[in-house]
């Protein structure tokens, strides 16, 4: 599907390009809740609610610090985000109301906003240190600035890298803190590190990997890109320069000229 951006005076269409694994199942629940949802339930309500779910979450990692059952209530606000996150654009798109623009700018806007409130919220859980949850925030939003960036050069809204997208991202999130609840906090098999503290540091390292890639293989995908316009202005005016010049041999070949004296 498409959608508008209001770039100066004209409209840049932009693709979605979500290949997650999840995508297609995801898709049609989607639709099967939007054609279910009250009148009352608005696109506007649903990114709330989304906001409100990652509050949800960073609540409950903070809160575990002084008791664990406070995860469960961080698993809860994945599921209300997951449902205002996924359902805004979806019942907008569903009801023919869409405010490209806009929703573009406040659906991307709230992303960061809970990307912060999650990761942020690890990072003060008793599970996961604070400085290896920030190198994974940084990674996500790095893929975040490339996905904007994508958007404004090729006119492609990457939704996934290697088959995974948010909601695959949420579920592994909730996997683990369901495994913080059954193992508990702890220093693991290295004093300094947990289990967790090494797998949020090795997703925050493949985040800026996928970053570094995608912008290799962008910036050379727009030399191509470049490369082949340039040939194609050099075809155009070598095809325009050649109609010039056969009308002029065949103006001078019958004779003809613009000269008013050979008229007499």
């Amino acid at each position: 599907m498409r959608m508008t951006e209001h770039n100066g005076h004209s409209p840049k269409a932009l693709e979605r390009v979500q290949q997650n694994l999840l995508a297609a199942s995801e898709r049609k629940l989607l639709t099967w809740l939007c054609a279910r949802m009250p009148a009352w339930v608005t696109p506007d309500r649903l990114t709330a609610s989304g906001i409100v779910g990652a509050a949800a979450v960073f609540a409950g990692y903070v809160g575990s610090e002084a008791d664990s059952d406070w995860l469960w209530l961080a698993i809860g606000g994945y599921f209300l985000h997951w449902f205002g996150d996924s359902m805004d654009g979806s019942l907008a798109r569903f009801r023919r109301i869409e405010r490209p623009s806009f929703g573009y700018f406040i659906d991307h806007s709230c992303d960061a906003i809970a990307t912060l409130l999650i990761l942020l919220g690890l990072g003060l859980s008793p599970f996961i240190r604070l400085d290896i949850a920030l190198i994974c925030l940084v990674g996500y939003l790095l893929l975040m600035v490339h996905t904007f960036l994508s958007a404004r050069v090729l006119g492609e809204l990457k939704l996934s890298h290697v088959g995974g997208g948010p909601t695959e991202l949420r579920i592994v999130l909730i996997t683990l803190t369901l495994l913080m609840l059954g193992l508990g906090a702890g220093p693991g098999l290295f004093p300094v590190v947990s289990g967790f503290d090494i797998f949020v540091g090795a997703v925050g390292v493949l985040f800026i990997l996928l970053f570094v890639i995608q912008t290799i293989r962008t910036a050379r995908r727009l030399v191509v890109q470049e490369r082949n316009q340039g040939q194609g202005k050099k075809v155009t005016a070598n095809t325009c320069s050649g109609s010039v010049t056969g009308l002029s041999e065949t103006s001078a070949a019958s004779g003809r000229t613009d000269d008013p004296r050979s008229l007499t």
